[in-house]
């Protein structure tokens, strides 16, 4: 396991059950994550090739990351894993395709008290087959009673994506960040966990709402350009607009 520190940032290089295991319980106050589902590259295949891309490097062909294999199974014990670290009153928040959503959904809703649906709207449109795709799903629940930073927050969040991205499967940091600070109603200061950090734009959000995190990813390429990212976040800009405005601003 290779670990990279800058101040209350911590991010890990090993496999997220590893990683989960070696977090103390009730520690966590929020979850951010979008896990490396296999779900539609595995179920849905237009011709040879797969509707969302196979994520391999153009120049060594070889795979950018490993799938998150999201059998049952595994997703039972990595949810466990999440609700045993996080705290009595906090909330998680995980991003699904469509076809996860609707096979993995249930295993949530027996771990965690499930709350709402969020929308990503993309603004623009992606890659599909039938219905091009423009949007992603959220599940929003939480561990106990703890409430969000404001009552007037959407359940649809129009935030664009991310164009000429480092990493393949890369979220605009403002994505975490409308996370971050939906959940910081009486705590400012949390401490956030990323299983999956991938491109970093977690740790990112965190870092610029003053939280504290500590998130793995099984890439290496991930990691490190995580780490350059946390290393130089003096020089991240805000480069995406929130059409959905600052909501969670009172």
């Amino acid at each position: 396991m290779t670990v990279y520190k800058k101040g209350n940032i911590s991010l890990h290089l090993d496999d997220v059950f590893s990683f989960l295991k070696n977090i103390k319980d009730n520690s966590i106050d929020l979850i951010i994550t979008d896990p490396a589902y296999s779900g539609m590259n595995k179920h849905l295949k237009l011709g040879k090739g797969r509707i969302v891309g196979d994520y391999k490097n153009n120049e060594t062909n070889e795979k950018w990351f490993k799938e998150f294999e999201d059998s049952a199974e595994n997703y039972e014990v990595f949810l466990n894993e999440c609700n045993r670290i996080m705290k009595d009153q906090s909330h998680i928040f995980i991003m699904f395709d469509s076809y996860s959503l609707i096979s993995l959904s249930p295993i949530f809703r027996e771990i965690f008290d499930l709350k709402n649906i969020i929308t990503w709207d993309k603004v623009n449109i992606g890659m599909g087959h039938y219905f091009r795709r423009r949007s992603e799903f959220i599940l929003f629940g939480s561990k106990g009673k703890k409430n969000l930073s404001a009552r007037n927050i959407p359940d649809i969040w129009r935030i664009k994506r991310v164009h000429a991205a480092r990493y393949p499967t890369e979220k605009p940091v403002e994505l975490f960040e409308a996370m971050i600070k939906s959940s910081q109603a009486e705590n400012k200061n949390l401490m956030v966990c990323d299983p999956f950090y991938g491109s970093g734009s977690s740790a990112i959000a965190a870092m610029r709402n003053n939280c504290n995190f500590i998130g793995t990813d099984i890439s290496e390429k991930a990691f490190s350009i995580a780490k350059e990212r946390v290393k130089n976040f003096k020089n991240e800009t805000t480069q995406q607009e929130i059409i959905t405005s600052s909501f969670w601003e009172r």
